[in-house]
C-alpha cells in the first residue's frame, strides 16, 4: 500500500543543515541505536515536526525507515501532510482488527514508511504496552535500518515512557524560552525510569541570531494538542 504526501513543504537551507547534523549525531551513537522515541514535556514544541524530518533525513541518505506515529490521543500528522488516502494504523493493530501488514504504508519519499495512528482509542496507554507493540517493534527492527517514533508529550500522558521501554534510545525536543528546567528533569527521569537510554536534546524554535541554530520561529508548529490536553503556562503547569 502506498500513499502519497501533498503538503510536504521544503525546508529552507539552515534547517535543512540542522536536521543532517542531528541525523549525524544519531549514526555516531553507536550501531546499536536502531528504535528510537521522540517525544516532549508539553505541547506544542514541534516534536511531531522534528520526528517526522528526522525520518526523512535518515531516509534521505539511503536507509529504511519507519516511522511510527504512536500519538492516538492527538495526532497531526495526517491533516498536516495531507495524506490523500483513507488509512488504517496503530490502534487498528492494536486492537486486532488489522494485521500488521494492513497498516505500514510506503510513502512517495523514497524509503519512507509510515504507520499512521489509526482511530482514536479510549485506552492508548495500555495498547501500547500489550504484546501487539512489542510484535510489531521486534518486526521492524528485521526490517528497517531505523524506527522513528513520535510519542505524546511526557509531561501530559505517560505514553512515551511505555513506548521507550522498546526503544534503543530517546530524544526529548524542548522549545527554547518555554519549559523550566523542573519540567524537562522530571521527563528526563521518567525516561531513565524506563530504562531507555536518552541520547540527547533537541532544542527547537529557536529565534535565528547569527549563532548556526536551524531556524523554526515562534507558533510556526500552531496549536494542535491544547483542546485535548490542555493550556499550559510557561513553566508546563495546567493553567485552571
Amino acid at each position: 500500500m502506498k500513499v502519497n504526501f501533498e503538503k510536504m513543504k521544503e525546508l529552507d537551507f539552515k534547517t535543512n543543515e540542522a536536521y543532517k547534523t542531528l541525523r549525524t549525531n544519531i549514526s555516531f551513537s553507536g550501531e546499536d541505536i536502531q528504535v528510537i522515541a521522540l517525544t516532549s514535556s508539553v505541547p506544542n514544541e514541534g516534536k511531531s515536526a522534528v520526528s517526522f524530518n528526522l525520518a526523512h533525513a535518515l531516509a534521505e541518505d539511503n536507509k529504511k525507515v519507519l516511522f511510527i506515529d504512536a500519538d492516538i490521543r492527538k495526532s497531526v500528522t495526517i491533516a498536516r501532510y495531507g495524506v490523500d488516502i483513507e488509512t488504517k494504523g496503530l490502534s487498528h493493530y492494536l486492537t486486532k482488527q488489522s494485521e500488521l501488514a494492513d497498516v505500514i504504508y510506503e510513502t512517495n519519499i523514497k524509503n519512507f514508511n509510515i504507520i499512521f495512528t489509526g482511530q482514536v482509542a479510549p485506552n492508548p496507554s495500555e495498547l501500547l504496552g500489550n504484546s501487539r507493540f512489542k510484535k510489531l517493534i521486534a518486526h521492524a527492527r528485521e526490517n528497517f535500518d531505523y524506527v522513528i517514533i513520535d510519542c505524546p508529550p511526557l509531561g501530559s500522558v505517560i505514553d512515551a515512557a511505555i513506548v521507550a521501554k522498546e526503544c534503543d534510545g530517546a530524544i526529548i525536543v524542548i522549545e527554547t524560552d518555554i519549559v523550566s528546567y523542573k519540567i524537562t528533569q522530571r521527563v528526563k527521569k521518567q525516561l531513565e525510569q524506563s530504562g531507555c537510554k536518552i541520547l540527547g536534546a533537541v532544542l527547537n524554535k529557536v529565534e535565528m541570531g547569527g549563532k548556526g541554530y536551524g531556524y523554526y520561529g515562534k507558533g510556526y508548529y500552531g496549536n494542535y494538542y491544547g483542546r485535548y490536553y490542555g493550556d499550559y503556562g510557561y513553566y508546563g503547569e495546567k493553567e485552571d
